[in-house]
C-alpha cells in the first residue's frame, strides 16, 4: 500500500538493487592467489650458499632383497630357497657390503600365520637387520 501512496514510483521506475555484488571480491582474491603462487618459489630458497664442487659418483641403486614366506612355510632370499637357520647368511649375502644398514623387504602371503611371520622378523632384528620393510598390495 505504501507503495501505491508514493506519487514519484511509478511501473517503469527500477527499486533498489538488495543484491551483493561479489565480482570485486573475486578479483581481488584472483589476485591475491596469483601474487601468492608467484612469490611462493622464491620463498623458499631465500638463502644463497655457494655448494662446493665434488667429484663422488652418485650411489648406485642397488637392486631389493626381497625375503619371502610362502602359505606353506617355505622361504626365500630373492629365488633362492632358504631356512630360518640360515637366513641371515642368505640375507647378508644377497645385500654384500654393510647388509645391517640397506633395507630388507619381506613379503609374506596373506594366509601365514602371525608367529610364523613373527619369527622371521625377529631372527631378522636380533642379528641386526633393523630396517625391514613389509610389502602388500594396495586396497
Amino acid at each position: 500500500m505504501a507503495a501505491a501512496l508514493n506519487a514519484r514510483s511509478s511501473p517503469w521506475s527500477l527499486g533498489q538493487n538488495a543484491e551483493i555484488n561479489v565480482t570485486p571480491f573475486v578479483d581481488v582474491m584472483l589476485v591475491l592467489l596469483i601474487i601468492f603462487m608467484v612469490a611462493l618459489p622464491t620463498a623458499t630458497v631465500s638463502v644463497k650458499v655457494d655448494l662446493p664442487k665434488a667429484q663422488a659418483s652418485p650411489d648406485r641403486a642397488l637392486p631389493p632383497v626381497v625375503v619371502s614366506l610362502t602359505l606353506d612355510g617355505r622361504l626365500f632370499v630373492g629365488d633362492r630357497q632358504t631356512t630360518l637357520p640360515q637366513l641371515v647368511a642368505a640375507a647378508s649375502a644377497a645385500l654384500g657390503q654393510h647388509p645391517t644398514e640397506q633395507r630388507l623387504y619381506l613379503r609374506a602371503d596373506k594366509g601365514v600365520r602371525y608367529g610364523e611371520l613373527m619369527a622371521v622378523m625377529n631372527t631378522l632384528h636380533v642379528n641386526g637387520f633393523d630396517k625391514v620393510a613389509l610389502v602388500s598390495e594396495e586396497l
